[in-house]
C-alpha cells in the first residue's frame, strides 16, 4: 500500500484516499497524507496516461507499455517486412523484431503508423503488427537483444501516445488500454 500511496502522490494527488482510520495512520507514519472520505485531487485517467479531450497529459503516467527487442537484423532497400510486406525499405537500414502483438494488445492498425521509443531515441513500427512481435526500422542504429522498448506512457516522448492510437485505429484510448491491461502480462515497478 506504501508503494502505491507513494506514486500517486508522487503524480500529484493531496492525499490518498483510503480505507480506514488505520490505512490513514499507517501512511502517515512513512508521511503519507491520507484520508477517508472525499473526492482523489488527481484525475485517474491522467495518472494512467489515458489523455485528456485534447490529447494532453498533465503528469508522467504510472502505466507503460514496454516490449524488448528480440534481435536486429539488416533490411536492404526494396526488401519487405512482415506479412503481406505493406513495407518495403526504402533505403539500407537495420530492423529489429520486438515483442508485441496483436495478443497483447497492440492493434494490427497501427501497423505502418505508430513509433515506439528505445533508448533516448523514437523509431517506426513498419509492417502488420504479428501476433506476438513487430518490426521496427532501426535506420542506421543498432541496439542489443534484450533492450526495453516503450510503445506509450512512462516520462519519455511516447508518454502520450494513446491519443495518436487512437486516431489511428478509431478507438478510444480508455478502450486500448483496457485491452491491452487484459492481454498482456503485469508488473509492478516502483
Amino acid at each position: 500500500m506504501v508503494e502505491v500511496a507513494r506514486i500517486v502522490t508522487d503524480a500529484g494527488a493531496e492525499a490518498v484516499i483510503v480505507d480506514s482510520p488505520d490505512d490513514v495512520a499507517r501512511l502517515g507514519a512513512d508521511n503519507i497524507a491520507a484520508r477517508t472520505d472525499g473526492r482523489g485531487s488527481i484525475d485517474p485517467h491522467q495518472l494512467f496516461g489515458i489523455p485528456n479531450s485534447t490529447a494532453l497529459l498533465d503528469s508522467v503516467p504510472v502505466m507503460r507499455l514496454e516490449g524488448r527487442v528480440l534481435s536486429t537484423k539488416p533490411l536492404h532497400a526494396g526488401e519487405a517486412v512482415s506479412y503481406g510486406y505493406t513495407h518495403r525499405a526504402a533505403l539500407d537500414c537495420r530492423v529489429a523484431l520486438v515483442t508485441g502483438g496483436y495478443a497483447q494488445g497492440i492493434l494490427r492498425a497501427l501497423g505502418n503508423h505508430a513509433d515506439v521509443q528505445i533508448g533516448e531515441r523514437v523509431f517506426p513500427v513498419v509492417g502488420r503488427i504479428a501476433m506476438d512481435v513487430c518490426v521496427v526500422d532501426l535506420g542506421d542504429s543498432d541496439v542489443d537483444a534484450g533492450t526495453p522498448v516503450v510503445f506509450f506512457g512512462g516520462a519519455g516522448p511516447l508518454r502520450g501516445a494513446l491519443a495518436q492510437w487512437s486516431e489511428v485505429t478509431g478507438l478510444t484510448a480508455l478502450e486500448m488500454a483496457v485491452v491491452i491491461g487484459s492481454q498482456g502480462d503485469r508488473e509492478w515497478s516502483a
